[in-house]
């Protein structure tokens, strides 16, 4: 197959969840997002339209800032809290099927980030007077919720690493799935002839119609069947949100690579690595860099062969097992000395 021009690359690159790599402050990178000199070309959507099509019982707004963030709240009030984020270009309904499973004995709360989704894009007021992790310790403090165990995919985890070392009391465990922690290299990348003239052609109009969607999604995908129309339709219609002044502003970014380092090196939450090891872009060395830049935490690694770069979208039913068999058997909350009845007997 051909290989991928680095200006095409890093078009691929943004489009699946790295652009919290560092990748969309480049001047290529801004060039390359470019919308449509004339819009009303093509169908674009309001945010406003969106959350008409999408919106549902479960949906809950708040305010951070200036912005309205858009989450959800389900499960028991009284269980352990998952809290679920998603990557760039995606949204929260990468954990739809998650939080089907496993909303009857976790309380889940997931979050659409600044620019996807049903919630806001950053404005400049909110450049200026917030900060990426800003946005989840609003939507927890709003809940009043003070403990969770954090479950990012791609950029999405990036968020959760970030989180983890500003507010170690409130992450209790890390549950990261093919996430960066370096700037991404897309160098390596190779793609099939089709797959290359839909990015070009997106390039060229600033425009990604369903067809780029379809190859996208099976390119990064370990098995591209267990991709569904509806989700292909669901990426297709949150990318066709009117083009956003700061598309990737409040995304959690490995950028300054020395400071990501520091901060990494801070994080001692217990992390299980979710990787799907066929991942084109993020395969199973960049487990191994995570877990060098974790160098504090106690680490756990599943490994899976036959998934791609998004495991919670791909293997819905295999992700739900492994967070709660980690959440329940492989960091189980154990009560300390202190907690204990100190006469009580000791139990068989």
């Amino acid at each position: 197959m051909p290989r991928i021009s680095r200006k095409l690359s890093l078009l691929v690159a943004l489009a699946c969840s790295v652009a919290g790599a560092g990748l969309a402050a480049t001047p290529a990178a801004a060039q390359i997002l470019s919308a449509p000199k004339d819009l009303s070309k093509y169908p674009f959507l309001k945010v406003k339209e969106l959350r008409k099509m999408y919106g549902d019982a479960q949906s809950r707004y708040v305010k951070i800032g200036d912005l309205t963030i858009h989450y959800k709240d389900e499960g028991p009030r009284d269980a352990p809290v998952l809290l679920m984020v998603h990557g760039s270009e995606s949204s929260m309904r990468t954990y739809d099927r998650e939080t089907e499973l496993l909303k009857d004995r976790y309380r889940i709360v997931r979050i659409d980030l600044p620019s996807y989704g049903l919630s806001d894009g950053p404005t400049d007021t909110s450049l200026e007077t917030l900060q990426p992790t800003d946005i989840p310790i609003g939507v927890l403090d709003e809940l009043g919720i003070t403990k969770v165990t954090y479950v990012g995919v791609s950029s999405g985890g990036t968020m959760g690493m970030y989180l983890a070392a500003r507010r170690p009391d409130m992450v209790e465990r890390l549950i990261l799935s093919n996430t960066p922690s370096d700037p991404v290299d897309v160098s390596h990348l190779k793609m099939s002839q089709e797959f290359l003239d839909a990015v070009a052609k997106a390039q060229e109009t600033g425009w990604r119609g369903p067809d780029f969607w379809d190859l996208f999604l099976t390119y990064f995908a370990g098995d591209g069947s267990r991709i569904s129309e509806q989700t292909k339709k669901e990426y297709f219609d949150f990318y066709r949100r009117f083009p956003e002044k700061h598309l990737v502003g409040l995304i959690a970014r490995i950028g300054d690579g020395k400071q990501a380092a520091i901060e990494m090196a801070k994080v001692k939450t217990p992390t299980l690595l979710i990787w799907g090891t066929a991942d084109p872009l993020l395969p199973e060395s960049a487990a191994d860099a995570i877990s060098r830049y974790l160098k504090n935490a106690q680490i756990s690694r599943v490994l899976m062969p036959d998934v791609g770069h998004y495991p919670p979208l791909e293997v819905p039913d295999r992700f739900a097992q492994l967070v709660a068999a980690y959440v329940e058997a492989g960091t189980p909350i154990l009560p300390t000395a202190t907690d204990a009845e100190p006469d009580a007997a000791p139990q068989p």
